[in-house]
């Protein structure tokens, strides 16, 4: 199946989806919301979706005036807010499905709750859709350290540990396995076709952070539409908060062994070859260069460098743990990954287990 040619440029219609879960994020909110009003290519349509959290539902409804059925934002007659409750499980995943499935656009993007936009962010995606065969475009992610910089010791190879564009992805517009989450988009016929997040794999709110349903994803796409191309723009930029427990390194090893769970997952889910086959790469060419460097700061007397070939150790070290427990667990349970549910208010909440199920296969 083939999409028709959808419209570019300035009539490209993206809606804006950002799934909220916790109130201690509020100011955060607000400035994302603000980033995706001051667009230079307007968004069509903001939709908040709120992770099964009454009282942040409520907040943001008096907040913006009750929008929530597809009123104007106060101040903000171009771009119709929508304010909705997660209509699946508790999770991103789940959350992000609600919003693709009331969404109107013809492409998707996703902005992280802790995250502001540049304003020439959406203006970068509209453009690279002028090619009909792109399915999905991402962006730079630049790390917004709440300390005001970076800690010494933690290695840019890394930074997707908090969320961020990592030393490794080549630079400019360029073609990609997947793109990552948080600053991402998706034209609306790829989900039509391959289904929506796996609801078995990403964050739900609660427990470790876990990650991966992007990449699950966009391999399932690329499976199910073998012309798709997927980019990476590094000039559509949003800058993500990093909170300071998020700057410690109790956290860097923890997300790095719930990276390795993650792709377990994955990996059981598409197969190690497509699953890893980033992964492998990165851990065998970027980062032994990264502990080089480290080594090398070291010597000369530069601060952190020590420290920075540690982490990067360690943080491998972890990641592999993950793996190996989540592989094995994996095996013990042989049970399937929950379906790709796209649903929520006006959806009918239909399941793509089975084009799921293919992918798998």
């Amino acid at each position: 199946m083939n999409p028709r040619r959808p419209a570019v440029g300035p009539a490209l219609r993206i809606s804006v989806v950002i799934c909220v879960h916790t109130e201690d994020r509020w100011d955060d909110i607000l400035a994302a919301v603000e980033s995706v009003r001051a667009q230079s290519h307007p968004a069509h349509e903001l939709l908040l979706v709120v992770d099964h959290h009454q009282r942040l539902l409520d907040r943001l409804r008096e907040r913006f005036g009750g929008a929530h059925t597809g009123a104007n934002a106060p101040g903000a007659p171009s771009t119709p807010l929508l304010i909705m409750a997660n209509s699946g499980p508790r999770g991103l995943s789940a959350g992000r499905n609600t919003g693709i499935a009331a969404a109107d656009g013809e492409v998707i993007a996703f902005l992280d709750d802790d995250a502001v936009a540049e304003r020439d962010w959406l203006r970068h995606f509209a453009a690279a859709y002028a090619d009909p065969a792109v399915m999905a475009v991402g962006g730079r992610t630049e790390p917004a350290w709440e300390s005001g910089r970076r800690p010494v010791w933690f290695p840019e190879e890394f930074d997707w540990v908090v969320g961020c564009t990592y030393r490794g992805l080549p630079p400019g517009k360029v073609r990609v396995r997947n793109v990552l989450g948080g600053n991402a988009s998706f034209r609306r016929v790829a989900f039509d076709l391959a289904g929506g997040f796996a609801t078995g794999i990403g964050r739900d709110g609660d427990r470790r952070p876990l990650g991966g349903e992007e990449t699950e994803l966009c391999i399932r796409i690329s499976r199910l539409i073998p012309d798709a191309v997927l980019l990476i723009d590094d000039r559509s930029v949003i800058h993500h908060r990093v909170p300071a427990g998020r700057q410690r390194f109790g956290y860097f090893r923890s997300r790095a062994y719930a990276e390795g769970l993650s792709k377990a997952l994955v990996a059981r889910s598409v197969g190690t070859r497509d699953g890893l086959a980033a992964e492998r790469r990165h851990t065998a060419r970027v980062l032994p260069a990264g502990v080089l460097r480290g080594v090398r700061d070291a010597l000369l007397g530069r601060p952190g460098g020590a420290g920075r070939a540690g982490a990067i150790v360690a943080g491998t070290a972890a990641a592999a743990a993950g793996y190996a427990w989540g592989t094995l667990r994996a095996r013990r349970r042989r049970t399937p990954l929950p379906g790709t549910r796209v649903g929520g208010p006006g959806g009918d909440g239909a399941t793509t287990a089975a084009a799921h199920e293919g992918a798998a296969a």
